[in-house]
This record gives structure tokens, C-alpha cells and sequence, in this order.
């Protein structure tokens, strides 16, 4: 075995066509070893959560739609390139979706960015809206829709349920996450298929807690408190 060139990843059978990994590369893996380590100081796991969360940005801006565009060069010539269709914002479910906001920032200069609070309902047990702010213009917009773990997929799936009652088409949200479970993936790729997933890392599954495995721990705590 290629030591170098090898990752440790399984990909679940039956994964949706709407779902899209990021390249596992030995270098992504090297990344997530350390985020994961529970050894890692808090500036080390900013710094690497980070790099991933740009190269899922990155990743995620690839499956927005592009029109054809023609500019002048600075000598003169034509250049026959493409623009993006239409215009994004970034929504993140809080509070660790805050944590990709500047990822996104970094790759769209000015880009409006709302946030959705989603809790637990204590008396059914189910995912409840407390707060959103949303751009007012956002049923115009493309959204990627921002949140590092994808577990059950509850707080996923009811935040696609806001952005939908906000007149946001399910085709035009992307949802960008950095860990997700493959319970999580089934349960939202079945709710809402035409939406598209980012991630970085297919983990095995959840505990009976509902906790990802191997996972990383509470990604809020570890990158908002020392």
C-alpha cells in the first residue's frame, strides 16, 4: 500500500448522488487526525478546522450554477469566460456554524450571511426554530447553508424547512459540513434530495448517545472555549 496516497475513509453503500466528499487525500486525513486528537491545543484545532473549512467553501461554490461572460484583458484581447448565475449568502445554524462564517468571507468578499437557532424542543424532542435572521432578499439568492456535524440531521432538516418557508427552492441550498454521520446523510438526502451535501468526512456512524464515532468531540466547545 501506498502509504502517502492512502486514506483510512470507508464510503457507505448507497451514498445519494446528491451527496459530494471532498478528495481524500493523505494530506485532508493528516488534517482531521488533528483536529480529532483530543490532545490538540484550541489554536492548533482553529488553525486546521479552518483550512478544512475554507477547502469545503471552496468545494461548495464549484456546484453553483455559471453563465457565460466576456471581458477585455489588460491587453487588449477578449477573454470568453463564465460568471456565477446569481447572487449567495451564507446561512449558519448556530452556534457552531459561526465558526465557517469567516471561511466563507475569506472566498466571497462582502457576502450577506444570516443564522438560524435551532434547540431541541424538551417537551416533544424534536428540532425547534427559536431565531433566525435572514437576508431580506434571500428567495433570490443561492444558499450554502453552514453547520461542521451532520448527526441525526434534525437541525439540518429543520433549517431547510426555514429557508424553504423563506421561498428559498430545495435545488438552490447547499449544505457544507465537515463531519457527518451516515444515519444523518440517509435521513436528510431522504427529506430533501434536490439539495446538495459538502463534506469533508463520512464517519462510521453514531453511538447510542446519537454522538458521531469516531467524530471529534462537541466542535463548539472545542473551538469556543479554552
Amino acid at each position: 500500500m501506498d502509504v502517502q496516497n492512502a486514506t483510512s475513509q470507508s464510503v457507505p453503500d448507497g451514498l445519494a448522488p446528491s451527496v459530494f466528499k471532498l478528495q481524500q487525500t493523505a494530506q485532508l486525513e493528516a488534517l482531521y487526525t488533528i483536529i480529532r486528537d483530543k490532545e490538540t491545543s484550541r489554536g492548533d484545532f482553529l488553525f486546521y478546522s479552518d483550512r478544512i473549512i475554507r477547502l469545503l467553501v471552496e468545494e461548495g461554490l464549484n456546484h453553483l450554477p455559471v453563465v457565460p461572460k466576456t471581458v477585455q484583458t489588460p491587453t487588449g484581447a477578449t477573454y470568453e469566460g463564465v460568471g456565477f448565475e446569481g447572487k449567495i449568502c451564507g446561512v449558519s445554524i448556530l452556534r457552531a456554524g459561526e465558526a465557517m462564517e469567516a471561511g466563507l468571507r475569506e472566498v466571497c468578499r462582502s457576502v450577506r450571511i444570516g443564522k438560524i437557532l435551532i434547540q431541541r424542543d424538551e417537551e416533544t424532542a424534536q428540532p425547534k426554530l427559536f431565531y433566525s435572521k435572514l437576508p431580506q432578499d434571500i428567495e433570490k439568492r443561492y444558499v450554502l447553508l453552514l453547520d461542521p456535524m451532520l448527526a441525526t440531521g434534525g437541525s439540518a432538516i429543520k433549517a431547510v424547512e426555514v429557508l424553504k418557508d423563506h421561498g428559498v427552492p430545495e435545488e438552490r441550498i447547499i449544505f457544507i459540513n465537515l463531519i457527518a454521520a451516515p444515519e444523518g446523510l440517509k435521513n436528510f438526502c431522504t427529506k430533501y434530495p434536490l439539495t446538495k451535501v459538502i463534506t469533508g468526512w463520512i464517519d462510521e456512524g453514531l453511538n447510542e448517545k446519537a454522538y458521531i464515532i469516531p467524530g471529534l468531540g462537541d466542535f463548539g466547545e472545542r473551538r469556543y472555549c479554552s
